[in-house]
């Protein structure tokens, strides 16, 4: 089967820019204190729970991932970019990382106590979103806890020229609304616990925002999503 134009896009571009990407993106314990309560908070809750494993999808060059490991969590990493795995490989040699795609994950049906999508979904047409929420539900053990953080705003498509360090990017950037992104969560079956949307500081322009949601242990009646 050929590959969707847009996941050969996101792994050529992310294998040009990873080395400038590792060394100009913020490790978490940088990061406003907002965000780093929210990663404290998915991490307590994934602890808590004890259903398995945390996959970071689109977990870059494993910063996150780290992080969440120094957190407690059993936590392993899965990108699209063979460069992005090599350098977070390198960078923590004590974790598991490997290529794979969310469109299609390499994991067994229920086989994890939480999925972190950090900022990686965005590159995904919305066309393309409920599938991928459907693969987030298929692999969630029930009860399993999902964190989905992002760039949102009027629904949109943005295609950069250049990205980390100027160099050429052929990836495209899709913005949706949160009510539009938590809509295509239920409809993959997902349950919201919490949202938190942060508006722009002043001469900022993008908007984020952070959905904490779960598997439900029972699935709605007259759901039919996902195979897992």
């Amino acid at each position: 089967m050929t590959e969707a134009s847009h996941l050969t896009a996101v792994r050529e571009s992310y294998d040009t820019v990873a080395v400038a990407y590792a060394a100009q993106v913020p490790a978490p314990a940088q990061l406003d204190p907002l965000s780093r309560a929210l990663l404290a908070a998915f991490a307590e809750t994934v602890r808590a729970a004890d259903l398995g494993p945390v996959a970071d999808l689109g977990c870059g060059p494993g910063k996150v991932t780290a992080h969440l490991a120094g957190l407690g969590v059993p936590a392993f990493g899965l990108d699209l970019s063979p460069g992005m795995v090599g350098l977070a490989r390198t960078a923590h040699p004590g974790l598991r990382f490997a290529v794979g795609s969310m469109t299609a994950l390499p994991l067994a049906d229920r086989s994890l106590g939480g999925i972190l999508a950090y900022y990686s979904t965005h590159h995904t047409p919305t066309d393309r979103l409920p599938g991928v929420f459907a693969e987030f539900h298929r692999v969630l053990a029930p009860g399993g806890h999902l964190m989905l953080a992002g760039h949102v705003g009027e629904e949109g498509v943005r295609q950069p020229r250049q990205a980390y360090g100027g160099h050429t990017v052929t990836y495209t950037s899709h913005l949706l609304p949160p009510p539009r992104v938590l809509a295509l969560l239920r409809g993959a079956g997902f349950a919201l616990d919490t949202q938190v949307v942060d508006e722009p500081a002043a001469g900022a322009t993008r908007t984020h925002a952070t959905l904490l949601a779960h598997r439900p242990p029972k699935a709605p009646e007259g759901f039919s999503g996902s195979a897992g």
